[in-house]
């Protein structure tokens, strides 16, 4: 009998340690998945940026709330990259060299966008963009994916409405001035101008850019007013928007259309810091709140979104980035669960073949990661009154023009009638 009980000691022993095995890679699994990115939280884009990290994380407690990804809780590491994308490259290989970070997304922005691409290239990593522009044109990295409705040409699509609605005026605009911060995305934004002005018979008569650290607005829109446009295009980020705007309306510069790729002014605090200025402005739009636009997974996300912005102090409307930083998670979680793991290959190869439902509906990625299909509007600033938030939840302030599915109103034409 003595005999068997070192046998049955040892049985004991190694079911404790099967067992403690077992224990071991149950936690394993339970281990967090670390996501990490940069995030313009203070500098020129911080107001939107931080609406966006808002909706991430809304994100993140909606999956964990479900249980996590793969079993696993959700979180994020990130740093303020200041809207500069000098710090971009110091973050993100902090992101993977230190924190160890499992995947990897973008800050807002092409310029912050632009300076992250050779690092995840060269690591050979999955990279989700939110609002860049032609960031992959050049690379053509198979594992980019953009959240974003730019289409196939997104280098055009800021533009293609402004020009498309300029053309049907009657009659048409003969001549336009071109002009934009030196800087990543205007420059793609103004390509895009320069081939629909080419393309629908309008003379550039005026095409520069100026510093992005540009103060006084004023010598740029007297240039342009002495080769006295048809029409202006304006491809800028938010201090340039700004600055533009009120230099416009200083000098007196009344073309018959004035804006196209103007990013900062359907940023909460710009509508109601400009106000009634806007009136008349042609922009682009992603989501505005017309009644051609909404749909069930927008509304549904901004009912969250809104209540926790006000207790953020963030953009308490919401309407430009928020639901669409949400949707790129979307996209990221939505392959990680059918693919059952982190491979960066196989999530790429899946986000490929693959149409996501996400809060801004149906997207489907194109070969070079951008939508398959271009979804960007053309829309006019219209009856503003005041400053006060609450106009901006209700239709008719940013009246959709173009495409003709997407219409909800017409272009007042010219400029200057519009700011009656």
């Amino acid at each position: 009998m003595m005999r068997r009980w070192p046998v049955v000691g040892v049985l004991i022993a190694a079911a404790f340690a099967l067992s403690c095995v077992g224990d071991a890679g149950a936690q394993a699994t339970k281990q967090p998945i670390r996501i990490g990115f940069g995030m313009a939280l203070t500098g020129g884009l911080a107001a939107n940026g931080q609406g966006a990290l808002l909706a991430m994380q809304i994100w993140r407690d909606d999956v964990n709330k479900a249980g996590g990804l793969l079993g696993r809780p959700v979180e994020f590491t990130y740093y303020d990259d200041q809207t500069n994308g000098s710090t971009v490259p110091g973050i993100y290989t902090k992101l993977l060299d230190v924190d160890k970070v499992d995947l990897v997304v973008s800050g807002y922005g092409t310029n912050l966008i632009a300076p992250a691409m050779p690092i995840v290239m060269e690591r050979k990593l999955l990279f989700m963009g939110l609002f860049g522009l032609g960031n992959n044109e050049k690379h053509k990295y198979s594992r980019y994916f953009q959240i974003a409705p730019n289409g196939p040409n997104p280098a055009g699509s800021f533009s293609e409405g402004f020009f498309e609605l300029a053309a049907r005026q009657n009659p048409k605009p003969k001549t336009t001035a071109l002009v934009g911060d030196d800087a990543e995305f205007p420059q793609h934004a103004l390509v895009g101008a320069r081939e629909h002005a080419k393309r629908l018979g309008i003379q550039v008569v005026y095409d520069k850019t100026y510093p992005p650290s540009t103060v006084d607005y004023t010598p740029i829109v007297r240039a342009i007013k002495a080769t006295n446009p048809d029409i202006v295009f304006v491809a800028s980020y938010p201090p340039g928007s700004t600055g533009m705007i009120l230099a416009a309306q200083e000098v007196g510069l009344e073309p018959k259309m004035f804006g196209g790729g103007m990013v900062g002014l359907h940023f909460t605090s710009l509508l109601t810091k400009l106000g009634p200025k806007l009136n008349g402005i042609v922009d682009y739009g992603f989501w505005v709140p017309e009644p051609t636009m909404k749909s069930p997974g927008v509304e549904a996300f901004l009912q969250k979104y809104q209540p926790a912005a006000v207790k953020a102090g963030v953009d308490p409307l919401g309407f430009y980035l928020p639901p669409w930083a949400y949707a790129m998670m979307q996209v990221l979680g939505q392959a990680i669960e059918a693919t059952k793991g982190l491979d960066q290959q196989k999530l790429a190869e899946y986000i490929h073949a693959k149409e996501f439902d996400t809060v801004v509906g149906k997207v489907k990625f194109g070969p070079d990661g951008e939508w398959l299909k271009h979804r960007t509007v053309a829309m006019q600033f219209q009856n503003i009154k005041g400053n006060d938030v609450e106009q901006f939840r209700q239709p008719g302030k940013q009246v959709v023009l173009w495409p003709d599915e997407f219409k909800s109103g017409n272009l007042i034409y010219p400029y200057s009638a519009a700011r009656k």
